[in-house]
C-alpha cells in the first residue's frame, strides 16, 4: 500500500489533502505545480506574452527609417539576403507616419495610436534577431529556444521553475484568439518536461475548455467515476511503477475537476465595470478588436488569480496574420486595429491596479519584415533585425535598446537574440537561466541552450 501511494495517485491525493487549510501545509515535492522558490529576488511574478503571429514589420511600427521614405521605389541599397521567398522588389517606404510620444519622446507609428500613449512604460528592443526565416522553425525557436520540434515552451519552463500560485487553474494558459501559429500546439508543449507543465489552450466563449461542464445527472455520480479511475490508476501504477504520462494524467484529471468551478467564474465578465470593458474595447463594433479585448481582459484576470504564464494569440484579422507578403497596408491596418486598443487597455488597467510592476508584458512576433518590397506592395520575412518590446515587471520604461541600419534591415548596434530575450524573461521572474535545467538524453538541457545574456540595459 505504501509503495503504491508513493508511486501513484496516493501522493497526489495526499498533496491535495494536506494543502487544505484544515490539514496544514503540504510539502511542495508532492504537488508538481506547487510554488517553488526562485533563485533570485523576482521583479515579476507572472508573464503575459502578446504573440503577434506572422511577424509585424519593424519599420512600420516601432523603428522609423527616414531613409526608406527618401529611397521609396529605388533599387535597394544593401545586399539582399535569402529568406523564405525571394520575389524581391524595390525599396518600400512606410505607408504610415511616426510621431514622438510621452516624456521619453519615443516615435511610434500611426498604426498604434493607443499603445503610443503608453510608450513611457515600454522598453523597445530594436535589435532582435532570429536564426530562422520560415514560420514553423522560427515559431519553435521563439517559443522553445530551439528551431526543432519537441522542446518545452518557455511557459512550461516557467512553470517547471516556479510552479503556480493557483491550484485550480493551469500554470500556463494560451488564450486562443482564433489562430494557432505554424508549428501547431507544439509551440506550447512541455516537451521532455512533465506533461503537467504544457500549455492549456482556452478558446473564446463562456466554456473555453472541452468537458469542463459536469454531464452527470445524478448527485455523486461524478465522484463515483473519479473514485473508480483512482482505483484503476493506483493498480496500474502499482504494477509498472512511476510513469510521467500516468502521473500527469492523474494530476490533470484532478485539476480538471477543480476547474469546473474555477473556469466559469474566470470567464464571466459580469463583475467588470462598463468603464473597464470600454477601456479594453470589449464593446467594439470590430469583431476582431472585441475578441482580442476579451483575451486581454482575461489575461489580467488570470494574473490576479496567480497564473504564471499567459500567452495570447491573434485573431484572424489581417487575412494571414501579420504575414503580409502582399497588401501590406490593408493587412497591417486590420491587425493593428484588432490589437492596439486592447493592448493599451491591458497596460493601463494593470498599472491602475498596481499589477504592472509585478507583471512582465512582452510583445512581438517570430521575426520582422524586409525594408524592400516583395512583389509590389508586400514585405518578406526578415530575421536579421526586428523589434520586440517589454513592459512592467522590472523593465525600465521609456527605453530604446539596440538599433538596425538606416534601412531597418539588419541589427547593427547591440545585436540581441531570442536566447537573450528568454534569459531576460527568466531573470525578471527570479530564475537564473543557467541553473534552470532538466536532465534529458544524457545532458542537462535549459531553455537558453548554452547561450543567452540578460539584457541589463532595459532593466530597472
Amino acid at each position: 500500500m505504501l509503495a503504491r501511494c508513493a508511486n501513484g495517485f496516493g501522493g497526489v491525493a495526499l498533496a491535495a489533502m494536506l494543502a487544505d487549510k484544515s490539514n496544514g501545509a503540504a510539502p511542495a515535492a508532492l504537488n508538481v505545480l506547487a510554488q517553488r522558490p526562485s533563485h533570485e529576488t523576482p521583479k515579476a511574478r507572472a508573464v503575459i506574452f502578446l504573440y503577434m503571429d506572422g511577424g509585424p514589420s519593424q519599420v512600420d511600427t516601432f523603428d522609423p527609417k527616414p531613409r526608406l521614405t527618401a529611397d521609396d521605389g529605388k533599387p535597394f541599397g544593401l545586399k539582399m539576403e535569402a529568406t523564405q521567398f525571394n520575389n524581391n522588389g524595390s525599396t518600400l517606404g512606410s505607408p504610415w507616419t511616426f510621431k514622438q510620444y510621452g516624456q521619453s519622446g519615443i516615435p511610434v507609428s500611426s498604426l498604434f495610436p493607443h499603445v503610443a500613449q503608453c510608450v513611457d512604460d515600454l522598453a523597445i528592443v530594436r535589435s532582435m534577431t532570429s536564426s530562422f526565416s520560415e514560420h514553423t522553425n522560427a515559431n519553435y525557436f521563439l517559443h522553445t529556444g530551439s528551431g526543432l520540434q519537441g522542446r518545452p515552451s518557455m511557459g512550461a519552463w516557467a512553470g517547471y521553475g516556479l510552479g503556480s500560485e493557483n491550484a485550480d487553474l493551469p500554470g500556463f494558459i494560451v488564450l486562443n484568439g482564433g489562430l494557432i501559429p505554424p508549428g501547431g500546439l507544439d509551440c506550447f508543449n512541455s516537451g521532455f518536461l512533465p506533461a503537467s507543465y504544457q500549455g492549456s489552450v482556452f478558446k473564446t466563449g463562456p466554456y473555453p475548455v472541452a468537458n469542463v461542464i459536469p454531464t452527470e445527472s445524478k448527485p455523486g455520480q461524478q465522484d463515483a467515476k473519479l473514485a473508480l479511475m483512482r482505483k484503476l490508476d493506483q493498480g496500474f501504477v502499482g504494477r509498472i511503477g512511476k510513469l510521467d504520462q500516468i502521473e500527469s494524467a492523474i494530476s490533470n484529471y484532478e485539476l480538471a475537476y477543480r476547474m469546473q468551478s474555477a473556469v466559469p467564474e474566470l470567464m464571466s465578465l459580469a463583475g467588470e465595470s462598463e468603464a473597464t470593458k470600454r477601456l479594453y474595447g470589449v464593446d467594439s463594433s470590430n469583431h476582431h478588436t472585441s475578441t482580442f479585448a476579451q483575451q486581454c481582459l482575461l489575461a489580467r484576470r488570470l494574473v490576479e488569480r496567480g497564473v504564471r504564464f499567459i500567452e495570447l494569440t491573434c485573431p484572424a484579422a489581417g487575412g494571414d496574420r501579420w504575414d503580409q507578403h502582399s497588401n501590406l497596408k490593408d493587412g497591417h491596418e486590420k491587425n493593428s486595429m484588432a490589437v492596439d486598443q486592447p493592448i493599451a487597455g491591458l497596460l493601463r488597467d494593470l498599472k491602475g491596479r498596481g499589477l504592472l510592476d509585478s507583471t512582465l508584458v512582452v510583445w512581438g512576433g517570430e521575426f520582422g519584415r524586409t525594408p524592400f518590397a516583395q512583389g509590389r506592395n508586400g514585405r518578406d520575412h526578415n530575421p536579421f533585425g526586428f523589434t520586440m518590446w517589454l513592459a512592467g515587471g522590472g523593465v525600465k520604461g521609456g527605453t530604446i535598446f539596440g538599433a538596425t541600419d538606416d534601412y531597418g534591415y539588419k541589427a547593427v548596434v547591440d545585436k540581441t537574440t531570442i536566447h537573450d530575450l528568454h534569459a531576460t524573461m527568466l531573470h525578471l521572474l527570479g530564475i537564473n537561466h543557467e541553473r534552470l535545467t532538466f536532465r534529458f538524453s544524457g545532458r542537462d538541457i535549459r531553455l537558453t541552450d548554452v547561450y543567452g545574456e540578460v539584457i541589463k540595459d532595459i532593466l530597472i
